[in-house]
């Protein structure tokens, strides 16, 4: 039988004709996401300057309590210092507005004294959120200065011996009368991103070697065969022995504390971007497709402050009081950490999944964008985000804005503008 060549035409044309459809359909919601995040920028701007006007002298903003302490604000001492300057060059790369570039860098100068700081592990989100930003935009080699140094700092951390770097020095476990003497933090996957820089731009990988180090452990000690994370591992500095696995600020031991998995993500992630070792990527995606199959995840994909909140099987490991929280909080800093995430990780992945994590971080951005968690403009003392969770295990910072909130989601919109724009160019 000859081949019927018209109706094989025909079939052609239908086919591309359905596939030019999805491009343009695919076109046309990029261009609505993308109207709303020139919008939002829009609004932050003006939420900003007003933050700018409230801040006193020499100080960061921390949050906002709007019954209780009004603007709460700390000393570049901090770790959540870099987050203010670091969202003002966000806001400045979207508008170049010289106001908001000059409020940046006073902060970055009240910063500055912070790269000799040898007792926090958190000079990445102070250091390479703020200078390290900076110094993208700018090239001036001041910055870089800064980030180098700040890179030794936090490398003197670093333990052989552990293959780890230490979060915090000793304290006391959170639920019993042990001390720890190393503890490690899933948090601590977000600064190694520092310490990949200096190795690029010094040429020396002693940085990048520590940082793949710690992320070597951190998959293997944190991260659990369903691919959530434990928050806090704890290690003898002797042999680098694990003593016991606890939560800081997560509402049980074995329960998904949203952000820490969203720092799971994001800190995978962009060791993979450095590194190109695939078992980081594995980890990336396996700890995404957790936080985004989880069947207490909300449809808007603004997580609970922990997945297990409440649940069984999952003991409280503090005092918890449930009546106190008859609606479990949402946390939009953990949200917007993860759409950050999850653009970067489409990057990296096969088509599909990378459909599917740029849909969802879409998601997130569109609820993030909306007045339930947008702020009015005027309101939140100048922050733009609502509803997010610090720590509620101590009862600290309880859906309110946080500086970190606002950073992730400029961030995620930024990085997914420049993304989609690239492409409908």
């Amino acid at each position: 039988m000859k081949p019927n060549y018209v109706m094989l035409a025909l079939l052609l044309f239908s086919l591309m004709g359905c596939s030019v459809a999805h491009i343009n359909s695919s076109d046309d919601a990029a261009r609505k996401i993308i109207n709303i995040i020139d919008s939002s920028f829009q609004n932050a701007i003006l939420q900003y300057k007003l933050l700018k006007s409230k801040l006193p002298k020499n100080r960061f903003p921390k949050s906002y309590e709007a019954d209780g302490k009004g603007l709460v604000t700390s000393s570049a001492r901090d770790w959540t210092s870099g987050f203010y300057p670091g969202s003002l060059l966000y806001l400045y790369e979207a508008s170049s507005d010289q106001e908001i570039f000059d409020e940046a860098k006073v902060k970055l100068q009240l910063l500055d004294t912070q790269k000799f700081n040898k007792r926090t592990h958190d000079l990445g989100f102070m250091m390479y959120c703020s200078f390290g930003n900076a110094y993208r935009l700018t090239k001036d080699v001041k910055y870089k200065e800064v980030l180098l140094e700040s890179a030794k700092s936090l490398a003197s951390r670093y333990s052989p011996k552990v293959k780890s770097i230490q979060s915090w020095d000793r304290i006391k476990s959170f639920v019993t009368d042990d001390y720890w003497d190393f503890p490690v933090i899933i948090d601590n996957m977000m600064n190694l991103e520092l310490l990949f820089f200096a190795s690029t731009v010094t040429g020396d990988n002693k940085y990048k070697d520590i940082a793949i180090k710690h992320a070597e452990t951190a998959m293997k000690n944190h991260v659990r065969p369903d691919y959530s994370a434990y928050h806090v591992v704890v290690y003898n500095p002797e042999n680098g022995e694990v003593l016991d696995k606890q939560t800081y600020q997560g509402f049980a031991h074995n329960s998904a504390w949203s952000r820490g998995q969203g720092w799971g993500i994001y800190g995978f992630t962009m060791v993979y971007r450095e590194s190109k070792d695939k078992r980081f990527l594995k980890v990336a995606q396996g700890m995404a497709d957790y936080f985004l199959n989880h069947d207490r995840l909300p449809e808007d994909k603004i997580p609970y402050w922990d997945f297990n909140a409440g649940q069984e099987g999952f003991p409280s490991s503090w005092k918890y009081d449930a009546s106190k929280y008859p609606v479990i909080p949402r946390d939009a800093s953990a949200a917007a950490v993860v759409a950050s995430a999850l653009i970067e990780l489409a990057q990296y992945v096969k088509k599909d999944k990378s459909v599917e994590y740029l849909r969802a971080a879409e998601t997130i951005i569109k609820a993030l964008s909306t007045p339930t968690y947008t702020a009015s403009l005027g309101e939140n003392a100048g922050f733009i985000l609502k509803h997010s969770v610090g720590n509620l295990t101590k009862d600290r910072e309880v859906d309110v804005p946080l500086s970190y909130a606002d950073y992730y989601y400029l961030e995620a919109i930024s990085r997914y503008k420049k993304l989609k724009v690239d492409k409908l160019n």
